[in-house]
């Protein structure tokens, strides 16, 4: 009898616990259709997927252009380019060089063709930085010849040109050539007697062609990567410590950059960097042995404004 009893008492608490766990399940369920909590992320989701490399803060060096891109003249072969690269990622921002093509010699219409080439517009298509360095052998190409024929005579009157140099500076460096070069003149020397009649108008004759070619040039890169950040580095004159050269030199030079600004200008993703005052006056300390091309300490100080315009 006790036994039937416990039975059925057993029953019954299994019953109500039922009844119990039925209501709580009935309460919950209501209150989920009637307020919907939706499903909760953890917070370290996104770290799956990786950011594109814009947004992850990495600058994507590429450089095209004329042999001062190249870095001619530069002992240590890396050029304004490299000393960027570098300055950049000194405080810490990884910076990757994605390529230099810079040639020896290039002009405005070399670089213009250069650009249709497929391997020339995946380098640029990487890069989300540009650096394009051209028209210098556009703009000198008339000094250069006539300085060729004045300078092009005998091995005679080179030494003589390069004693003097010796002479007055002390030592056979580029500080030393520079000055001989602009004492000739001076001295009554027919060095460089025929730069005598050379005006800025004679220098900037190719002056409309080449900077329309300029701005197909720009605005070609900027289609081939319209993402991309442009710096035009601007031309400085390097063949100022020539007396018959300084003033048209400088006045084709301005007159040149001015010509690139007024492009830039009309394109908000490109940057002029000017270069003109970082060596008037300084040709002798910052210019390599050819006395056309920058040395190292003059490729370092066009460096440090590529990085200050870009920061």
């Amino acid at each position: 009898m006790n036994d039937f009893k416990w039975t059925w008492r057993g029953l019954s608490l299994v019953s109500i616990a039922a009844t119990l766990l039925l209501v709580i399940g009935f309460i919950y369920a209501a209150r989920d259709i009637m307020s919907p909590r939706g499903t909760s992320y953890s917070v370290e989701a996104p770290q799956n997927t990786a950011a594109p490399a814009e947004e992850s803060g990495i600058l994507k060096v590429a450089a095209v252009g004329d042999s001062l891109a190249k870095g001619t003249g530069d002992n240590t072969g890396e050029g304004f380019v490299r000393r960027a690269v570098a300055g950049l990622s000194a405080d810490g921002t990884k910076t990757e060089l994605i390529g230099n093509l810079g040639i020896n010699g290039l002009t405005t219409a070399g670089l213009r063709d250069k650009l249709k080439e497929e391997g020339v517009q995946y380098v640029l298509r990487q890069a989300n930085i540009i650096l394009v360095s051209i028209g210098g052998n556009d703009l000198f190409q008339g000094a250069q010849r006539m300085l060729n024929e004045t300078e092009g005579g005998t091995d005679a009157s080179r030494k003589a040109a390069s004693g003097s140099a010796e002479v007055q500076a002390g030592s056979g460096g580029s500080e030393g050539a520079a000055v001989g070069r602009a004492a000739v003149p001076g001295g009554g020397s027919s060095e460089n007697a025929g730069l005598k009649d050379l005006n800025p108008e004679q220098l900037l004759t190719s002056l409309p062609s080449a900077s329309k070619r300029l701005e197909e040039i720009l605005s070609s890169i900027s289609d081939i990567n319209p993402q991309a950040r442009i710096y035009y580095i601007g031309l400085y004159n390097p063949f100022g410590d020539l007396r018959e050269m300084l003033i048209p030199g400088n006045q084709a030079v301005t007159s040149w950059n001015n010509a690139a600004m007024d492009i830039i200008n009309r394109n908000t993703g490109m940057t002029l960097v000017p270069t003109l005052d970082l060596f008037n006056g300084h040709l002798g300390k910052y210019l390599s042995s050819d006395h056309f091309h920058p040395n190292g300490d003059g490729y370092q100080r066009m460096a440090d404004r590529i990085v200050q315009a870009i920061r």
